[in-house]
């Protein structure tokens, strides 16, 4: 499993398995925390695990394990919130596939975002889907249609970090389950189509003091709340979003997504309460002072994407590195220094992670090695591929 692609595709370029190790058992450690009854198989258990020994450092889960064991030997604990947005089509696998994944039937057409009308007409599957939530114990606090057609967006309930990464790969595997056994298909993919928007995984990410449980990020004397802690946290997010990039657009299509006007971001940005910067500061309480992650979309691993969000900030806390001016108004408007520029294909993604000083501080050298190693086969593997756009621009003219 660790030395394969999402297509059962071996991996020619990876050190920790392959032909040269003759791929051995990794062994796995079974996490009695997680057990869940799937609701639909007469109460079946469901246990999560985690590779352990050797397998371990490259990990999506230990990984994250370990960033949150640094953030607990700092003196805080990490809490976290996914969303993810995703399309939902009236086909199965077999007519997707017979139309190459090409003029798929929307569940519901046109764009009917926060539409009351398509929650009504289709309330049976949403209660499905809400009390699947319940019963596996990722519960979500708000399900409603996003922008396009057949799109919806769940909001996961917030939790320790780690319990919310669990929910979140729990959401995506099983609302893909529970939509196939409806007839139906859903997508996580970054950007399914170039006519509509991307579909986003944005990560609400707060921390609490352990001593005291007050929120480490919340200071009513300092603007818009922040804390002086806070302020380095976000730091450490917007310098090392370029470097850490292919952790949270893991695939060829996350990059599609990227791009100015569709509520993507393009470079490092932040601001308050900006929905066009890709990190949003959004000013509360003690309970709800916290800051948003947008650049995170639908295809990332959770997991990772969490190492991600809360690594970054314990870095930048570590280092007392303070942000950039917030963005005010339309962030793709603005001209923005070069190093707070994203990569714009995986392979300068993987790049830069590889050469990521912090990178292999918070991850360790053998997650990054292996882990960018991944993404460059799968660059590489979309170069052998002939494209319908290269055929038709190509084919006879040339």
């Amino acid at each position: 499993m660790l030395g394969w692609d999402v297509k059962d595709q071996l991996y020619d370029n990876a050190q920790y398995t392959g032909w040269h190790s003759g791929y051995p058992d990794a062994p796995v450690r079974i996490l009695p925390h997680t057990c869940r009854e799937i609701p639909f198989e007469n109460g079946m258990l469901l246990f999560l695990a985690e590779f352990d020994q050797q397998a371990e450092a490259v990990c999506p889960r230990g990984t994250l394990r370990r960033v949150i064991q640094r953030c607990q030997d700092m003196g805080f604990e990490p809490f976290a919130a996914l969303e993810y947005e995703f399309f939902m089509f009236d086909e199965t696998p077999e007519s997707a596939r017979a139309k190459g994944f090409r003029d798929l039937k929307p569940f519901t057409p046109d764009w009917f975002g926060y539409s009351m009308i398509r929650n009504s007409v289709h309330a049976e599957l949403y209660h499905q889907i809400l009390e699947m939530g319940e019963a596996m114990d990722f519960p979500i606090e708000g399900l409603h249609t996003e922008t396009g057609p057949g799109v919806l967006e769940a909001a996961i309930a917030y939790d320790h970090a780690e319990a919310a990464a669990d929910k979140g790969a729990l959401f995506k595997t099983f609302m893909k389950v529970l939509a196939q056994r409806n007839g139906l298909m859903a997508t996580f993919m970054a950007k399914w189509s170039g006519k509509y928007p991307g579909q986003s995984g944005h990560i609400h990410v707060s921390l609490r003091d352990r001593k005291t449980d007050k929120s480490a990020f919340y200071d009513p004397s300092q603007a818009h709340n922040m804390s002086k802690l806070q302020r380095h946290f976000l730091a450490g997010q917007q310098r090392l979003m370029p470097e850490f990039l292919c952790m949270v657009a893991p695939t060829l299509n996350s990059y599609r997504r990227l791009i100015p006007g569709f509520w993507a971001p393009t470079d490092a940005t932040w601001g308050v309460e900006n929905r066009t910067a890709a990190l949003r500061v959004i000013p509360g309480s003690d309970k709800s002072q916290r800051q948003e992650y947008r650049l995170g979309a639908a295809d990332g691993n959770p997991f990772l994407a969490l190492s991600v969000a809360i690594g970054s900030g314990l870095y930048g806390v570590m280092q007392e590195w303070e942000p950039t001016d917030p963005v005010s108004g339309n962030a793709y408007a603005v001209k923005h220094p070069e190093e707070l520029a994203l990569p714009r294909t995986l392979w300068d993604a993987a790049q830069r992670l590889k050469g990521s000083q912090a990178g292999r501080e918070m991850f360790g050298d053998a997650f990054v090695e292996h882990f960018a190693a991944s993404r460059e086969w799968e660059e590489r593997e979309y170069r052998r591929h002939v494209s319908d756009w290269e055929l038709d621009r190509y084919f006879e003219i040339i």
